[in-house]
């Protein structure tokens, strides 16, 4: 808006005799006057375009909140819902769920308590009776309610699975404030919290998701589903899907009273409300016994989120029993979480060695040139959960019985931090002696790197990091771990 002088009108008052002088004079200096009208105007100009780029600017501000506010799930989205999806997933915005019983509970808590923190970690775990003890250290203890009411008409199975799928229903029922998502596992899922938050950040918790992973026997998802989300791997479930599911859940249970686990009910209930499953490899359901190296070892270029049925699997780290091995991997994961078992492999042309590096866990180091992509197969080192199910959901490749086949490897010791970077060592580990000599005399390794921290947005499109084998002693050497160039291959030079 543009501002006008004033004319002065002719009626005015005659001047007095000093004004008239005054007057006079001003006349006398035609130049000032116009100098100085000249200044007015320009600051006249001035304040015009300012207030005209103020009112540009705040329609702009009113057009961009209106915008965002606009969605097609909630169109009465108050201010402070609209801080909210503009801040940053945290912590305090995810609510772990963990279904248990009066009779797992006093021993399956040890493993809930490996990845559970009182002062930083939001969890519950509903139960069907009162324990027997209750721990400060363990999450609070929800009683489920009475589930006696539904159908159940699979033999053999166990009536249980209606109860922990209500769990959906009563954590949301719950009202507790500030939740963007509820994360939901059994009582043995051993849960990496800060990649799953982390995770759960790529993802806008006001429209409708439900993400997990499958299980990695082909037999069991075709018993069940390709697109169910595993209970035992854990699964996700957005707080506006959640607010509906638990409205509807108790009917849609009545239609499924002939499955067999909760989580099949659970997808079926969230595909009649016509959502589909978010697939995140990081969630592991472990349909599988014994020994997990294989599977370990050539983790997928994505977090790790979780692990189950550790009762199945011998211990992570030889010399060391489950717990004890779980902790050992969990404090590597709280150094550098996004790292934790991200497979990094690099050469040594001058000796002619190849390492694959699974970060925080193993080492393994091959004599001459293995092709990275056959290093990302996973090694059967393991057996399937029923002997029947022998048809795994990943490439595989047999893991030699003859000792001397076999690469060297190093385990996991230690893990420290400073400002310059990340130090892990890893001890070499003999199982069964190869009878012939190796040329190999290393006995430790140690990998430099830097913080794994990545942007949503590297995180929509991960990629393998590189590596670089440093000046080394015939026992002892180092590794240096960086982001790869933009088109550096990751392979022995030729």
């Amino acid at each position: 808006m543009m501002f006008h002088r004033r004319k002065k009108e002719s009626n005015t008052l005659p001047l007095s005799n000093t004004q008239q002088q005054q007057q006079s004079q001003t006349s006398s200096m035609p130049s000032n006057s116009n100098s100085s009208s000249t200044l007015f105007r320009f600051r006249t100009s001035l304040t015009s375009s300012f207030k005209s780029f103020l009112l540009v600017l705040s329609l702009l501000l009113n057009f961009y909140f209106l915008l965002i506010m606009w969605t097609p799930y909630s169109t009465n989205l108050s201010p402070a819902a609209v801080v909210s999806r503009l801040s940053p997933t945290t912590r305090r915005h995810v609510l772990f769920a963990v279904a248990s019983s009066s009779l797992s509970w006093p021993h399956r808590q040890s493993y809930v308590n490996l990845w559970y923190s009182p002062k930083s970690t939001r969890a519950l775990a509903f139960l069907d009776a009162p324990p027997s003890n209750i721990s400060t250290t363990s999450p609070p203890v929800v009683i489920s309610g009475d589930a006696s009411g539904f159908p159940y008409t699979l033999q053999g199975g166990l009536r249980s699975a209606i109860r922990v799928a209500r769990v959906v229903k009563e954590a949301v029922d719950r009202n507790e404030s500030d939740v963007r998502w509820f994360v939901f596992g059994d009582d043995d899922t051993v849960f990496f919290v800060e990649n799953v938050v982390r995770t759960l950040s790529k993802y806008d918790h006001d429209r409708w998701f439900y993400i997990g992973s499958n299980s990695e026997s082909y037999e069991q998802n075709t018993m069940y589903s390709f697109e169910m989300a595993f209970g035992g791997g854990g699964f996700a479930i957005s707080y506006s899907l959640g607010k509906v599911l638990a409205r509807v859940l108790d009917s849609c249970l009545r239609r499924y009273g002939f499955l067999y686990g909760s989580d099949a009910r659970i997808y079926s209930c969230v595909a009649e409300l016509g959502v589909m499953l978010t697939h995140e490899p990081g969630f592991h359901q472990l349909d599988m016994r014994g020994n997990l190296f294989g599977m370990l070892a050539a983790h997928p270029i994505s977090p790790l989120l979780s692990l189950h049925h550790m009762d199945a699997a011998e211990p992570l780290f030889p010399d060391m029993n489950r717990t004890q091995s779980l902790e050992r991997l969990i404090a590597a994961a709280n150094v550098d979480p996004a790292r934790i078992l991200q497979q990094t492999v690099c050469y040594d042309r001058s000796k002619s060695l190849t390492f694959s590096v699974s970060w925080g866990f193993a080492i393994q180091v091959y004599q001459g040139n293995v092709l990275l992509p056959d290093l990302l197969a996973v090694k059967r080192t393991f057996v399937p959960w029923r002997k029947v199910h022998s048809n795994f959901m990943f490439d595989t490749r047999d893991y030699p019985r003859d000792p001397c086949k076999r690469p060297l490897i190093f385990f996991l010791k230690s893990v420290r931090s400073d400002k310059s970077g990340i130090w892990s060592n890893y001890s070499r580990h003999v199982e069964k002696k190869c009878s012939k000599p190796n040329p190999i005399q290393l006995r430790e390794i140690k990998v430099f790197s830097r913080k794994l921290d990545l942007s949503i947005e590297e995180m929509k499109a991960p990629r393998r990091q590189c590596c670089n084998v440093l000046p080394y002693s015939n026992e002892s050497i180092s590794i240096h771990i960086r982001r790869c160039e933009i088109d550096e291959l990751i392979s022995m030079e030729t």
